[in-house]
């Protein structure tokens, strides 16, 4: 019988050592104090504008906050260029700023936004471009920044999937004018639950310091209207720990990765996103595309294997977007073919061999 006896979920978080989490609490204990940007927080920050390669970076205490926030230390008002295919979150940042999304069509290949069509939506109201890396896949960031200088837009990425990966040796974080990083349990490096962004700019970067702790600037100053979006010590300490595990699980996905592909490249109506060679990849999600896609999603069910369908529905198609009428034909379709199959570090080789057994079978007996 190929059903397995336990599930297997989509995706696991790394899970470090509860001793070595015990020890950075007994230490957070001792000072007592748990947040307001302590050791923990400093520390942190530290270790990931060197491990990011950027060249600043604030800790928030999730990714949605730190993107509302971004948009906010850019006064960006009017309409924004977005994509469709998207998780929730990134439209809501903009909802929440009373921003207008504008949806841009994706590129098959990639499945990003695609920047040929950006510039087509471009009025007078466009004050910002919010790409997305979907699935740690950079967007064609060159072509953005062109069409962007040119316009005098700016360029927030969401880069929530995209922890570690490199364009040219450069860090992800290190395009356009912010970039936010989430920290989810769901994502590759995680603090628990928490975000950041980084960008170049300096003067920026006391922005967002004062933005996400209240606007305060000392005990009697408050120079903005800021939100409470700082990291607490726990997750901070939670965050080292994870950093120190992060490389060995991204070595273990990328061979998972590739024994998936080796397993499934000769599979009729199987196939994978696109990746160029100059880009350092992080391998958070393996995707595959297939018209079957509800037919695989719900019978793996039956084999005890969950999948999930990301992302779906597009934005676009949510009641309050729907009068947009927004041309994306191409999101659509994709967003009907994508599949999100298991993987996370401490998967089994044998595993996803498993799995892709499965997956032929319910294509070769499809009904």
């Amino acid at each position: 019988m190929l059903k397995f006896l336990t599930p297997i979920l989509v995706t696991k978080p790394i899970l470090p050592s509860l001793d070595k989490y015990r020890e950075k609490l007994e230490v957070i204990w001792k000072s007592g104090i748990l947040s307001n940007k302590r050791a923990q927080h400093i520390e942190l920050e530290g270790k990931l504008i060197q491990h990011l390669k950027v060249e600043n970076l604030t800790l928030f205490n999730n990714g949605t906050i730190a993107l509302i926030t971004a948009l906010q230390s850019l006064h960006i008002k009017g309409k924004c260029i977005t994509t469709p295919k998207t998780f929730m979150a990134t439209t809501h940042a903009l909802a929440w700023n009373n921003i207008e999304p504008i949806f841009c069509d994706i590129d098959p290949l990639s499945f990003n936004i695609d920047a040929n069509k950006i510039e087509e939506l471009i009025t007078p109201d466009t004050t910002a471009i919010l790409p997305v890396h979907i699935f740690g896949n950079p967007c064609d960031v060159y072509k953005i920044q062109e069409i962007a200088d040119y316009y005098g837009l700016k360029v927030i990425y969401d880069a929530a999937h995209a922890f570690n990966v490199e364009i040219d040796g450069v860090g992800i974080g290190d395009f356009g004018s912010i970039t936010m990083f989430s920290f989810h349990p769901t994502k590759l490096f995680h603090t628990g639950e928490g975000g950041a962004l980084t960008c170049k700019d300096s003067d920026l970067k006391r922005r967002l310091e004062f933005l996400n702790n209240f606007g305060i600037k000392d005990e009697e100053t408050i120079i903005m209207p800021g939100i409470n979006g700082k990291m607490n010590e726990m997750s901070a300490a939670l965050g080292l720990l994870v950093l120190e595990e992060v490389e060995q699980h991204i070595q273990k996905r990328k061979i998972l990765t590739e024994l998936y592909i080796e397993n499934l490249k000769n599979t009729e109506d199987i196939s994978f996103l696109n990746f160029k060679d100059n880009v350092k990849r992080n391998y958070q999600y393996m995707i595959i595309r297939t018209k079957h896609r509800n037919l695989l999603y719900n019978k793996l069910k039956e084999y005890n294997v969950f999948t999930r369908k990301y992302f779906y529905p597009l934005c676009s198609d949510f009641n309050w977007y729907k009068h947009l009428n927004s041309n994306v034909p191409i999101a659509k379709q994709v967003s009907q073919e994508t599949l999100c199959l298991p993987l996370y570090g401490d998967l089994l080789e044998e595993e996803v061999v498993k799995i892709c057994t499965i997956i032929k079978l319910i294509l070769k007996d499809r009904i």
